[in-house]
């Protein structure tokens, strides 16, 4: 294990942030998350990344649709 790249699953966390691999870890990082931002405003701000998360989700479903030939009605050949 360690701190070399692994295939498990286990080792899916990135390299890059190994500190997040200890629940008490993740804790004291929501602690301290909860004293900069306050209370207050951390409902506000997940609502508000809830938000931006369903408006990526259209936008790529939308990108999806787009990119589908038989669902756009065409043939794959150029309507011109």
């Amino acid at each position: 294990m360690g701190r070399y790249p692994s295939s498990t699953a286990e080792d899916a966390i990135p390299l890059a942030v190994p500190f997040l691999r200890e629940p008490s870890h993740i804790l004291l990082l929501l602690i301290v998350v909860v004293v900069l931002f306050g209370a207050k405003r951390l409902p506000d701000s997940a609502r508000s990344l809830g938000r931006s998360m369903r408006i990526f989700k259209s936008e790529l479903k939308e990108m999806k649709n787009d990119d589908d030939p038989k669902k756009n009605g065409s043939n794959g050949q150029n309507d011109q």
